[in-house]
């Protein structure tokens, strides 16, 4: 193994955890089986390491301003204890990152950034603060990052050791509350990225080990089990996620990818503001794609239409575990993103049936 750690490093490694680069960082991709996280993250709880995430600081008088006019929707409407998803986009009105802004307090925000745009997204926000009385702080080695996913999460965060300011059970999605554990501040917030409910855990990284201990010792007789990237990957994919660098980059818009609600085109002035595509994608759209068998497009791809005329292409694929049969999501020409519409994807030169699909391809039911 190489590359950097997470705080919980050790604890995947006595764990007999399978690890993959991802950003850098050894990561585990899976414990026991990709099928078997999966379906239990989707049936009781999963627990994931997301302790490589960036945690961008931002606070000052002008913060909210900032913000405003940093990434693409209104940050300054936010309400105390709030978390929102936003954009990070470059003057082109391409994406440079996906992020999700939590507000601390009137002056005090916590930026979530992709790992891969660690540096990238940080030097982008530094350098748009220059004219505003914020400071900009890359806070990410301070803070752990620990997730508990799926339909008895709650179960668990309350059966932990956790202590929260307010009650957990009046927690609202894409909020937050604030706690401790054994002494040290955290934050719990109702957010995620697998289509399930469930928790996302912020805690001092010297103190990460102890709070993984304890959910995994409350959870496991709930069902809880260990998660690694592979799960976290088909997971995401099934509600219809974008991942940056898959659905997510330069050369496509927040409109073409399904994200115009994060783009608030009634602000004064943003980075990206009101910037149309241009190029050989610029009439493409993200769409989903269902296929017949056990054969599944995978990225990079291309999609054809059902005269065999290139299109677009697969940015993601996988047979959906919780489906049983291959999804993909893929950027295709607009006319022919028409839900039912019948096209092909080149595998290694043999042609797959697929149709097109609205997004997401699973959805929970919604509870309080």
């Amino acid at each position: 193994m190489s590359g950097k750690h997470t705080p919980l490093h050790a604890v995947h490694v006595a764990a007999g955890a399978t690890f993959t680069d991802f950003a850098g960082y050894d990561m585990p991709v899976r414990y026991s089986s990709d099928l078997e996280e999966h379906h239990s993250v989707r049936t009781a709880a999963g627990i994931f390491d997301l302790s490589h995430m960036a945690e961008i600081d931002v606070s000052g008088p002008q913060a909210a301003q900032f913000l405003d006019y940093a990434l693409s929707n209104r940050l300054s409407a936010m309400e105390m204890l709030q978390a929102k998803y936003s954009l990070l986009l470059s003057p082109s009105g391409g994406v440079v990152d996906d992020l999700i802004v939590y507000r601390f307090g009137a002056e005090h925000f916590l930026i979530v950034a992709n790992a891969s745009n660690r540096e990238v997204a940080f030097s982008e926000l530094l350098a748009r603060s220059a004219d505003f009385d914020v400071e900009v702080r890359d806070d990410s080695d301070a803070w752990a990052l620990i997730a508990v996913q799926g339909p008895v999460s709650r179960e668990v965060m309350m059966a932990s050791s956790i202590t929260p300011d307010s009650p957990l059970e009046d927690l609202r999605y894409y909020r937050f509350i604030t706690g401790e554990f054994q002494g040290q501040p955290i934050a719990i917030a109702r957010t995620g990225y697998t289509g399930e409910d469930g928790y996302e855990v912020f805690v001092p990284a010297a103190h990460a080990s102890e709070v993984w201990a304890d959910l995994e010792a409350v959870g496991m007789p709930l069902g809880l089990v260990r998660c690694g990237l592979a799960c976290r990957d088909t997971l995401r994919l099934e509600a219809g996620m974008p991942l940056y660098g898959h659905e997510l980059g330069l050369d496509y818009s927040p409109a073409q990818a399904g994200l115009a609600r994060a783009v608030d085109n009634t602000k004064d002035d943003f980075v990206g503001a009101g910037v149309m595509p241009v190029g050989p994608t610029s009439s493409r759209v993200l769409v989903g794609l269902v296929a017949e068998g056990k054969r599944a497009p995978r990225a990079g791809y291309a999609v054809l239409s059902s005269e065999g005329e290139p299109i677009g292409e697969v940015t993601s694929g996988a047979l959906s575990p919780t489906l049983g049969y291959p999804v993909a999501m893929a950027y295709i020409d607009s006319d022919h993103a028409t839900p039912g519409h019948s096209l092909l994807v080149d595998v290694r030169g043999s042609h797959l049936s697929v149709s097109v699909q609205e997004l997401p391809f699973y959805s929970r039911k919604k509870v309080a």
